[in-house]
């Protein structure tokens, strides 16, 4: 794979990290799978870092789905498939496990791959332009269980069960209604306000964030919160940012956080 498939850049506590195919409006390939789960794992052992966004190069597509050219070579057998999807698995779950939140900036295409992306990231901020579904109908293929749990886990079994089903195409109003995205903007205004969300999130507390964006998906699982887990969650009384946050509110001054 070319090393430009894929691009991260840092300014100062906010990462950007870029699918950069637009020659094939951002189609993956496996390669460019692979990058994106090293990509975030490396970024989620960063402890510098406050916040990510993640979007497709251009402002034709955030990800139209998966590269079928590749197929031939990536997916033709069922071994090939096993390897594939661990790959794919392996990148939508380092996005959402993620140490920081993750905001998924979706212009035009998101389908497929690209939206199974997007659900796994925590805030989807969407231009208008920005059209959403999942054509597994016409390529025959099989999503794997991760990718359906993290699809109805947002939008819910109905909307998961017609975007599978169906192959309908939503545009950003409906996915909007259908909680596929969490905001639209207009096109024009989509990159400013995807950095300023951004830039709200990195102002804050980054051990509360981390804290609150684990413990909402947690609750997610059908497993019941354990006593020592409910013991975890007071942890913040002994944090440096908390205190910092109090003493700061008490002295009218805005607190300065290290994530300690």
């Amino acid at each position: 794979m070319s090393e430009q498939s894929l691009l991260v850049s840092r300014d100062g506590a906010i990462a950007t990290v870029v699918i950069n195919r637009p020659a094939k409006r951002n189609a993956l390939d496996q390669a460019t799978w692979r990058s994106l789960g090293a990509a975030f794992e490396a970024l989620s052992h960063d402890e510098a870092l406050r916040c990510v966004i993640l979007r497709g190069a251009g402002t034709e597509a955030f990800a139209a789905g998966a590269d079928i050219s590749g197929f031939p070579t990536e997916r033709s057998t069922p071994a090939l498939v096993r390897t594939y999807t661990d790959d794919t698995d392996r990148a939508t779950r380092a996005i959402a496990a993620c140490r920081h939140p993750v905001i998924a900036m979706i212009h035009g295409f998101c389908l497929g791959g690209g939206l199974e992306i997007a659900v796994n990231c925590d805030i989807r901020i969407a231009g208008r332009s920005a059209r959403f579904g999942i054509p597994v109908k016409r390529m025959g293929l099989f999503l794997s269980y991760d990718l359906l749990d993290s699809l109805i886990a947002i939008a819910g079994r109905a909307t998961t069960m017609e975007l599978v089903l169906e192959g309908r195409v939503f545009d950003a109003a409906e996915a909007l209604e259908r909680q596929l995205v969490s905001r639209l903007v207009d096109d024009a205004g989509l990159e400013a306000e995807a950095i300023a969300t951004a830039e709200r999130i990195a102002d804050g507390a980054p051990l509360a964030a981390r804290f609150h964006r684990r413990a909402i998906r947690r609750l997610g699982e059908p497993q019941p919160i354990t006593e020592a887990e409910h013991e975890a969650s007071l942890a913040y009384a002994e944090s440096e940012d908390y205190r910092a946050a109090y003493k700061a509110f008490l002295a009218k001054e805005k607190p300065r956080f290290s994530g300690r």
